[in-house]
């Protein structure tokens, strides 16, 4: 019969060994508030350590055209580019633009997609920073 302390003292084991194989997530990155108070598309850009950003045909932004309800937009990004290191989604006319960010990597397809809160129609981009520096977008009001 194992007792509650046997199971305890083996869930530590266990997670002990999670951790060092790697296999734990780590701690959350911290969030990047100049990111966040950002009001335009550039100065979320440069926040997060991006350069001036190009419009491209190579990154697809999906949404509805109009949205039945602004607390739950569905709102999708992807690009088939190699390189990318970062999607982000930003919402022109919402108090903070910066709606989400998502690291990737070339182990996965950049693609995305989640739900944003939008207080009024406005236009709505999504945002590919690249490896080697380049940020691409697209636009969809």
């Amino acid at each position: 019969m194992q007792t509650r302390r046997d199971m305890l003292s083996h869930s530590a084991k266990v997670a002990g060994l999670m951790a060092a194989a790697g296999l734990m997530p780590g701690l959350a990155h911290a969030w990047s508030k100049d990111a966040f108070d950002a009001k335009t598309l550039a100065e979320a850009v440069k926040a997060l350590g991006g350069a001036a950003p190009v419009a491209s045909k190579d990154v697809t932004i999906t949404g509805p055209d109009i949205a039945e309800n602004g607390a739950v937009v569905p709102v999708g990004a992807s690009t088939a580019l190699p390189g990318v290191k970062r999607l982000a989604l930003l919402v022109e006319k919402n108090p903070s633009a910066l709606a989400a960010v998502f690291d990737v990597t070339d182990a996965v397809d950049a693609n995305i997609a989640t739900r944003v809160k939008m207080g009024q129609s406005s236009n709505v981009f999504a945002v590919a920073m690249m490896a080697d520096g380049k940020v691409l977008f697209a636009q969809k009001e």
